[in-house]
C-alpha cells in the first residue's frame, strides 16, 4: 500500500543488480511513494544485472558509476542534480563484495590484495559518496543517507570471513561521517542490520542455506525479508524518522537480542 511517504524527494540508489537484491525492492518501494531517483552500479556489474528493467519499471535514468573512484563520484552526483531537477534527499547504499568470500579463501589465510579491495567496495565506498555529497553540498537539509550492514560487525559467524571487517568499518564511517553531516548540513546517516536475505551476494557466503534456517528458527518473528527491508528503509527516508541518526538498526525479526530459541535447543535435546 503506497501512502506518497516520498512524494517530491529525489535520491540516489546504489546496488541495484537484479530483482532479488534489497536494492531493487528499495527502488520500486521509493517509486510507489512517489519519490523520484536515479539508479547506479559499477559498470562491470551492471553488465551481469538487469538494472536496465528496474529503470524502465520505475522512470529511472542509469548513471554507470565505480564507488571507489571519486571522478565517477563526482560526475554521478552532478548529473543526478541535473536530471532529477535540484538536490538530493536521500540516498541507499547497497554494496558490497569480498573476493576471498568468493574465491573460498579462509580468514586465517587472506589474499590481501583481494582483502584491500573488498574493504575498498564495501567500506570506503561509503566514505567517498558522504565525502563527496558533503564536498559538493548535494544534500537537502533533513536528507537521510542509509547503507546496509550485517550483525557480523558485532559478533562471530565464521564463513562471513572478511566481510565483518567491512560491515564493521562501514558501520563506523556511518556514525563519524554522520555525526558531520547532521552538524553542518541537518543530513540524518544511518545502517540497517538485516536478517540474512537470499540476495545474490548473500547466497555467495558458504553455509548460507543452513543458516539462513538457523536464524529464522532463532527470531521470535522470523528473518526479515528484502521487501520488509525495503519498507524498513523508506520509512527512513521518509520525514517521519528525522531525528533519527547515527544508528545502526538492526532489522532481524529479533535475532540480535536472543541468545537461545526453544527451536533450537529442541534440536540439541
Amino acid at each position: 500500500m503506497a501512502y506518497n511517504l516520498l512524494k517530491g524527494k529525489r535520491g540516489i540508489i546504489f546496488g541495484a543488480l537484479d530483482e532479488n537484491s534489497i536494492a531493487w525492492k528499495t527502488a520500486e518501494r521509493v517509486h510507489e511513494e512517489g519519490g523520484t531517483f536515479v539508479l547506479t552500479n559499477a559498470p562491470i556489474a551492471m553488465r551481469m544485472g538487469s538494472i536496465k528493467q528496474l529503470a524502465e519499471k520505475t522512470n529511472a535514468e542509469i548513471i554507470p558509476a565505480d564507488a571507489t573512484n571519486l571522478e565517477d563520484l563526482e560526475k554521478l552526483v552532478e548529473e543526478s542534480i541535473e536530471i532529477l531537477g535540484g538536490k538530493i534527499d536521500f540516498v541507499l547504499h547497497s554494496i558490497g563484495m569480498s573476493i576471498n568470500v568468493r574465491k573460498g579463501r579462509a580468514y586465517t589465510d587472506q589474499n590481501y590484495d583481494w582483502t584491500h579491495k573488498g574493504i575498498d567496495v564495501s567500506a570506503m565506498s561509503f566514505h567517498r559518496v558522504m565525502q563527496t555529497l558533503h564536498k559538493k553540498d548535494a544534500m537537502n537539509e533533513w536528507g537521510s543517507i542509509v547503507a546496509l550492514t550485517y550483525m557480523a560487525a558485532q559478533r562471530v559467524f565464521p564463513d562471513y570471513n572478511d566481510m565483518a571487517d567491512n560491515k564493521a568499518y562501514l558501520e563506523s564511517v556511518a556514525r563519524s561521517f554522520g555525526y558531520f553531516f547532521g552538524k553542518d548540513r541537518k543530513v540524518r546517516v544511518n545502517t540497517i542490520s538485516q536478517s540474512p536475505t537470499p540476495t545474490t551476494a548473500g547466497k555467495g557466503v558458504k553455509g548460507f542455506d543452513a543458516f539462513i534456517n538457523y536464524a529464522e528458527k532463532m527470531s521470535p518473528l522470523g528473518n526479515a525479508t528484502a521487501l520488509e527491508c525495503a519498507d524498513y528503509t523508506v520509512t527512513l527516508f521518509s520525514d517521519l524518522t528525522k531525528k533519527v541518526t547515527l544508528q545502526n538498526l538492526f532489522h532481524d525479526g529479533g535475532f540480535s537480542n536472543v541468545g537461545v530459541s526453544q527451536e533450537v535447543i529442541e534440536k540439541f535435546e
